[in-house]
């Protein structure tokens, strides 16, 4: 039985300013990296046989404080990186409801259905990832692990987990830097925990959590 620990990177500047990332490599920003360290003194003691991580910068830099609090080192799987959001990558919210009204419509109520010029579907994201998942539940098949993605990996993984398809999407949150967990056995899965940020408490000064 692998545990485990499914981790959405931390801020960055785009996340607070609602800008489509995708393939775009957006650091961290400070409080990105407080979020992080607060997930590496979580699972400090969660014993993880290994840290995988996006190739991405935002997830590796979070990996790494959380591999270093863990006594590991963060391997890149590139699998776990992001959705190509293709067209929409680096505009913002604002701008892409402006210019693509219909297609951003459909993103909303049906995302399994958008296709974003020059984008992945969910469903090529989903089968990337839970692929990579189960490959590294037979690499270590009684040990913990913490995988650090992105928030659309991370909402894709958890739909599979739970038994439901794409169309779910919008049905799990995702705010920066949290934690899900669950057991997976190469047949059967347990969900424990989803979009857990209680170890966030202490940054949040008042401010909204983002699901973006």
């Amino acid at each position: 039985m692998s545990f485990f620990y499914l981790v959405r990177h931390g801020e960055t500047d785009w996340n607070r300013e609602e800008v489509f990332r995708g393939r775009s490599d957006v650091p961290l920003n400070d409080r990105g990296r407080q979020q992080a360290q607060a997930a590496g003194r979580r699972l400090a003691a969660a014993g993880l046989a290994a840290v995988c991580t996006s190739p991405l910068g935002r997830a590796r830099e979070t990996a790494e404080i959380i591999a270093r609090a863990c006594g590991r080192e963060a391997s890149v799987i590139e699998a776990f990186v992001d959705m190509d959001f293709g067209d929409w990558q680096g505009l913002r919210l604002t701008e892409v409801e402006r210019r693509f009204p219909e297609l951003y419509q459909t993103w909303r109520t049906a995302p399994a259905e958008a296709r974003i010029p020059g984008a992945e579907s969910l469903v090529e994201v989903k089968e990337r990832a839970v692929a990579a998942i189960t490959a590294l539940a037979g690499r270590f098949p009684e040990g913990s692990l913490c995988v650090v993605t992105h928030r659309v990996v991370s909402k894709l993984v958890m739909a599979w987990a739970l038994g439901l398809d794409e169309a779910a999407f919008w049905r799990i949150r995702q705010d920066t830097a949290c934690l899900n967990v669950f057991e997976y056995d190469g047949r059967e899965l347990v969900v424990h925990l989803l979009n857990d940020t209680c170890h966030l408490s202490a940054l949040v000064e008042g401010r909204k959590q983002a699901d973006f």
